[in-house]
This record gives C-alpha cells, structure tokens and sequence, in this order.
C-alpha cells in the first residue's frame, strides 16, 4: 500500500511529491500519464515567478522541477487514474486505465483544469484546424498572418502579446468594453501597435473550408457584423475544472464540491473526505498561478504529513 498518492504532475502536484518525500513519507507516487509540468508549459511568457527575473517560457520554467522534486524519492508512474474511491477501512482505492488497483492510506489531487470552449459556430468543427488555445503550440504556424485572440483576462492578453511578435497583426476581442487582466498587462496591449481591440463584441461564426479557418464572424452590442479575414482565431475564456477522477459510480463525488464542480477545501487543503487533500487549480478560490499552485502543494504535503502521523 502506498503512503501517498499523488494525482497530477503539474506544479501543484510535483511540490506536493518533493515535500511529502522530503519531509520523510518513503511510499509516495505521483500518477500523471504524461510528462510532468501541467498547464503552464504552453504558456510563452513567464515573468512573474519569484526569483525568477528574466521572462522565460512556461516549457523553460518547469524543466528543471521533476529532478529535484523526485531526488528525495517521489516515483512517477506514466499511468492514467480513472477514480479515487474508498478503499478497506480509512484507505483509498486507485484505479487505473486498463483496468489495475493501487490503494493509498492518503491522496492529494492535483488534476488542474483544461480551456473551456467558447460555444460558437464552428468552433468543434475547426478545433486543430485554425481554432486553438494554445499560442505557444500553433503560434508559429500564422508567422506573418492576422489573426483573432477571444478572451479578455489575463491568458487572453499575454498571448495577444505573444502573437503579436509573430503574427503582422492581432485582433483581440472581448464582450465587453474593460478587460479582467491586471491592468499592467492592459498597459502593454494598448501600446502594442499590431494589436486592435475588438470590445463590446463576440464571435458569431468561424468558417472556412477542408484546410481549415478563413474568417471569423463577430458581432457587437447593436447588432453589428463584421468579417475578419483571419486564418486562426485562439480562445481563452476560461477553465473547466478536472475533477472527474472524483466522481463516483452513482454520480456523487468523494468529497464535497461547489456549484463549478470545485473542490472544497480548507486552509490546509484539507477536503471533507479525511485523508483526501486537493491542490491547485482543481479548488476553490484557486488563483491559477504557478507560485500558488506549487505553494497549495507544499501545503497539501504537510498536512499529509500530520495526517498520516496522527
């Protein structure tokens, strides 16, 4: 049986391993199905990380993070966990894809979230095809082109930004006529000279044809229709919170979660179910930076600790 396992390998979930090994849990493992470093490895700017001074990319970030989170003894396990039930007495039951079993006489859950889809004409259609919500994976493809950004908060604005080094010119559009970003991010939009801001609007429509994008369609508050002749349009209007591991064969959930499918927890990332912990972007009132999620981690880990102790 395991001391600990760890679901999720993004920053919440490695500083959560490095500290429960390093604080003297000896059975820990962290299941994550692909390479460690979660969400933030897409993004392309970086500048706000403590003790970090230059403006690096999120790939660049987290590269050296798994070899020391696991030199005190976390083991990754490439393995893809379908739930986190109750097993015999207070331990859990992993189960994995394919069919295993692990038990674990504690779990924290670091699952993250993923982009949430905007909802508009064609946006399932041309996934991968001119719609994307990575600018850092598909950015390079429009070098020299125009493109559309839908989204106003932070995401939306840096990789506005980040475009705009690439691509002759960016269209970022949001419905309303202020942004959520913090407002030194705004600062730099505005002066950005191949950025036009598109307020007050939504996105009607994507079409093209079998190679992909060739316009988008949007809308504003009187009714207004405009065309923009763009191959490529990347959204960021949100998270959807991964919590399925979760869910329960009746539908329940393990512990208690929020009308968003959040995951309560308290201070100490405890949860309601005792000995289930969560960290990250998969709770309440998560801030969605790296600095908080590594910080929930290590907060999730030492109370692990405790717990096990008692």
């Amino acid at each position: 049986m395991l001391d600990l396992a760890i679901i999720g390998g993004g920053p919440a979930g490695l500083t959560a391993g490095l500290y429960a090994t390093r604080g003297g849990l000896k059975n820990v493992v962290m299941f994550e199905k692909g390479m460690p470093g979660g969400q933030i490895t897409q993004s392309s700017e970086i500048e706000n990380y403590p003790g970090i001074k230059d403006v690096v990319t999120g790939m660049e970030l987290m590269a050296p993070w798994p070899e020391q989170c696991m030199k005190f003894g976390l083991k990754h396990e490439m393995k893809e966990v379908t739930r986190v039930s109750e097993g015999d007495g207070s331990s859990f039951k992993i189960s994995l894809a394919g069919g295993d079993e692990v038990e674990a006489k504690a779990v924290i859950v670091c699952t993250g979230s993923t982009p949430r889809r905007a909802n508009f004409d064609g946006e399932e259609e041309f996934f991968g095809r001119g719609v994307s919500t990575c600018a850092t994976c598909d950015g390079f493809f429009y070098k020299g082109k125009e493109v559309a950004v839908l989204g106003g908060g932070d995401t939306a604005l840096e990789e506005a930004l980040y475009l705009s080094h690439i691509c002759s010119k960016v269209y970022l559009i949001h419905r309303r006529d202020a942004f959520r970003a913090s407002p030194a991010i705004v600062e730099r939009v505005k002066k950005a000279d191949n950025i036009e801001l598109v307020l007050n609007s939504k996105v009607k429509k994507v079409y093209g044809d079998n190679m992909g994008v060739q316009g988008v369609l949007i809308v504003d508050k009187e009714g207004n229709e405009r065309d923009l002749k763009v191959p490529g349009i990347f959204v960021f209007v949100g998270m959807n919170v991964n919590n399925e591991v979760l869910k329960q064969s009746d539908g329940s959930y393990l512990c208690d979660v929020n009308e968003y499918g959040e995951v309560i927890v308290d201070l100490s990332m405890k949860t309601s179910k005792k000995g289930l912990f969560a960290a990250g972007d998969i709770r309440i009132q998560a801030p969605k930076q790296v600095v908080c999620a590594a910080g929930d981690g290590a907060t999730a880990a030492i109370s692990t600790i405790s717990y096990l102790g008692e």
